[in-house]
Parts: structure tokens; C-alpha cells; sequence
């Protein structure tokens, strides 16, 4: 029986962006860990400019263990992990970054852990014999130790590692959660144990976190304000889409930005009131742009040309919101409202409607 025909016992998921350099030596690895066990390896890439793809492709016409799946419109490590998941029919689903930062050689470990009845098995570098080495800064270790400390408030099982991305677990089992996972930002083993409908058997497996030899890292601040949002939208059971709370948070944080740059404005530049009002309406929508560009729709950001049309469609947006703003809020006060409950109606109105609107026209997938 070929390699081709042989049933895979493992599926090695990699999400990637830019990671070309980093293509061939994972394969390599894995064959050189794995063996004796039936593996294939996906990689998802979410259209890398730097040939990522095209140097998976290369590989696969040589060795039937590897594929490659291109998104073009879609972005995201957690997206991506599903999507490569789903696309397999192996017994078991391993998650692996593609950066190599990630100790290969622990998956036959993890797969036992598997067969003796684990529900999921983790690579942990705060275990014994683990370590967080691999880090490249000070800054990058908080990032880290803040988000492991969030998680552990929140989680149905003791873990130590919660912020880790390697990981496996029967196929079945994630098939069974994936409908549940909100498919957004870049931690999704925390959304699989949160989202699992019962508690899980969890076994840590100890690892050395490696330093990167090739690429850059994709862990930033922003990634840990993601995180915090699933966590919110776990708690509050996916009630409201995860993009929606960011996007809230954004405008609220915009309605601040207005306040204070009306008020210096009127303090200081000596501009009446109608100019000082545009002028902190438009710093205030550029500053929520730029925030939701980075924030909320992370994994659909707009870039190069797209920037600046997105830009302007979400300036008519804003506006549009605004008018529809003030006109309910202007006629349920006219019905006798109480000015304070007639502005937070109008107030929620123009949020749903530019979130609504934004979604679709704004950073719509493309």
C-alpha cells in the first residue's frame, strides 16, 4: 500500500502567513519525529505574498503527506486552524505553529496521551521540563504571563499554559466543538476548552518554546486585546458577536476622543463651536477607523488602496449613523421620552447600524 492510500492516523495543521522559509524544514521535522506514524501535514496559508503556498505546493509533488490549502479573502489563526481541521479525515488533529518555535518531536508524546484516554493534550512551557525561552523579549514574556493569568480565571480546567497554540485531539471531538468556536483571533486551543460542551480531560506535555529562526512574530498587544474579547464573549455565551463588543468598546473610546479634542479645541484654538464639533467629529472617526482596522477586523485589515476607500466609505457610514442618531432619538423625545432614554436608544441605533454597515461595506471579505 502506498503512502498515498495508507490511512492517516495524524493530521498536522500549520496556520501561516509569511512563513516560505519555514515550509521545508517543517516538513522535514516531522518526518524525522513521526516516525512509524501515518501523518499528513496541512498547510493554510492565508495568501502570503512571500510564496508561502507556492513552496508547500513544491513539496506536495514530491511527498503525498503534504498539502496545502490557500485562503484568499479570509484571514485569521484561528479561522485558518478550522479550516484545516475540517479538511481532514485523519483520526487524530495536531496544531502546530509554523515559525518551528514549537518542539515537533512532543506530538508522538502527545498522541499516546490520546490513546491512554486524554481528551486533549497540550504542549506547556510552564510544566516541569518545559520552558518559555523562546521569547524574544521581556515585553513579549508579559504579553504572555498577563494573558496565561486572564485565562486561568475563566478556564473550567486547570491549565498552565493556556496561551499555548500546540496542541492535538481526536478529530471527532473537535468536530464535535468546532460549531461552538467563534473562529476569530489567534488563540484558539483557549476557544476549543471554553467552548467544549462538557469538561475535558486535559494532559500537559512539556515542551521547550525555541527561539525563531526564520520570519517575524505575529504576538502583539493587540493579539492579547483579542484574546480578552473571546474571554468576554465566552462569558457572556456568545450572546454578542465578539467583532460587535470590540467595536462598541472602539466607539466608546471614540466618544472620548470627541469630548476631549472639543474641549481643548474650544479652550485653546478660540474656534466656535460648529467648527471645534467637525473638528473633533473627524479626528474621532479617523481614530475609530484606525482602532477597528487593527482591532476588530484584524484578520480582514485593509491595506495599501483598500485603506483609503475603506476609509471613506466608513466616514459616510459614521455620518449616516449620526443622522439616523439624532432623528430617533429627536422623535422619541418629541413623544414625550426622557431625554436621557431618547439619546441612549438613538445612541445604541447608530452603533448597530455602523457596525452593521461597516461589516458588510467597509471590511466586508474579500
Amino acid at each position: 500500500m502506498s503512502v498515498a492510500d495508507t490511512p492517516f492516523d495524524l493530521s498536522v495543521v500549520v496556520p501561516c502567513r509569511n512563513e516560505r522559509a519555514n515550509v521545508a524544514p517543517m516538513v522535514a521535522a516531522l518526518d524525522k519525529a513521526l516516525v512509524g506514524i501515518a501523518w499528513e501535514v496541512v498547510f493554510v496559508d492565508d495568501n502570503s505574498p512571500d510564496g508561502t503556498a507556492a513552496e508547500a505546493r513544491r513539496i506536495a509533488q514530491s511527498d503525498t503527506r503534504v498539502r496545502c490549502i490557500r485562503r484568499i479573502g479570509r484571514r485569521g489563526l484561528a479561522s485558518a486552524v478550522i479550516e484545516g481541521a475540517l479538511s481532514s479525515s485523519a483520526a487524530h488533529i495536531a496544531v502546530i505553529d509554523g515559525d518551528m518555535q514549537h518542539d515537533e518531536t512532543r506530538l508522538p508524546v502527545m498522541l499516546q496521551a490520546l490513546r491512554d484516554g486524554a481528551d486533549l493534550a497540550v504542549g506547556s512551557r510552564h510544566v516541569e521540563g518545559g520552558n518559555a525561552s523562546g521569547l524574544p523579549s521581556g515585553f513579549r514574556h508579559w504579553l504572555s504571563e498577563t494573558g496565561i493569568r486572564l485565562a486561568q480565571y475563566f478556564l473550567p480546567v486547570k491549565l498552565t499554559d493556556p496561551m499555548s497554540g500546540f496542541f492535538m485531539l481526536p478529530r471527532a471531538r473537535f468536530e464535535e466543538i468546532s460549531p461552538r468556536l467563534t473562529g476569530q483571533g489567534f488563540k484558539i486551543f483557549l476557544d476549543v476548552v471554553l467552548s467544549a460542551p462538557g469538561p475535558l480531560v486535559v494532559k500537559e506535555i512539556p515542551f521547550v518554546f525555541r527561539e525563531r529562526q526564520a520570519g517575524e512574530s505575529k504576538l502583539d498587544i493587540l493579539v492579547l486585546m483579542q484574546f480578552g474579547g473571546l474571554l468576554a464573549d465566552k462569558v457572556l455565551g456568545g450572546f454578542l458577536p465578539l467583532s460587535f463588543l470590540s467595536f462598541a468598546l472602539v466607539g466608546a473610546l471614540g466618544v472620548l476622543v470627541h469630548l476631549t479634542i472639543l474641549h481643548l479645541t474650544l479652550q485653546t484654538a478660540m474656534l466656535g463651536f460648529t467648527v471645534a464639533q467637525i473638528m473633533a467629529t473627524v479626528i474621532a472617526i479617523i481614530f475609530n477607523f484606525h482602532l477597528n482596522n487593527q482591532i476588530t477586523y484584524r484578520d480582514q485589515r485593509l491595506r495599501g488602496p483598500t485603506l483609503w476607500r475603506g476609509f471613506l466609505m466608513f466616514f459616510l457610514v459614521c455620518g449616516l449613523g449620526a443622522i439616523a442618531n439624532i432623528g430617533i432619538a429627536r422623535q422619541l423625545y418629541t413623544d414625550q421620552v426622557s431625554w436621557s432614554v431618547a439619546g441612549a436608544i438613538g445612541a445604541v441605533v447608530g452603533v448597530v447600524w455602523n457596525y452593521a454597515v461597516s461589516t458588510t461595506l467597509v471590511w466586508r471579505v474579500r
